[in-house]
């Protein structure tokens, strides 16, 4: 029983302090359409290749931890930590499902409030509705209901 409860607040713990790096450290056009994609251009071919299959390889076994932690009863930041992976994973539709998750406005709110935590600026989302989401964290403003 002590060794489940360990390692319980172990993955707790181990997940929030990689969540909260890896969104700390994101550049705030992240998720912009101009934002560059590519994974180091400029080394190897063969190194780029192993380090892209890790790099998904990762994105996976975050995006299935992140549906554990979003089962009721086990604390921890599930959303979030399928945010992660699905950065790290190559996969078409990708930029589209991570801008919904991040506009989310909890979702948003609990990120820019850590970056500004850290000292580091807002994300800033692409389109309309991100322009108004950030308005509306700024300015306490009510978002128009979201079209079909």
């Amino acid at each position: 029983m002590v060794f489940g409860a360990s390692l319980f607040l172990a993955t707790l713990v181990g997940s929030l302090l990689v969540v909260s790096v890896l969104l700390v450290k994101l550049p705030v056009t992240y998720f912009q359409d101009f934002h560059s994609r590519d994974f180091w251009v400029d080394r190897h071919p063969a190194l780029r290749l192993t380090a892209r299959i890790g790099k998904n390889v990762l994105g996976v076994i975050l995006v299935v931890v992140g549906i554990v932690l979003m089962l009721p009863g086990v604390p921890g930041q599930g959303m979030l930590t399928i945010l992660i992976g699905l950065m790290l994973l190559d996969v078409p539709g990708k930029r589209r499902l991570e801008r919904r998750i991040v506009g989310r406005r909890r979702i948003l709110h609990a990120i820019d409030r850590l970056r500004k935590r850290f000292g580091r600026p807002p994300l800033v989302l692409g389109g309309r509705r991100g322009a108004l989401l950030r308005k509306a964290l700024s300015d306490s403003v009510s978002l128009p209901p979201r079209r079909g």
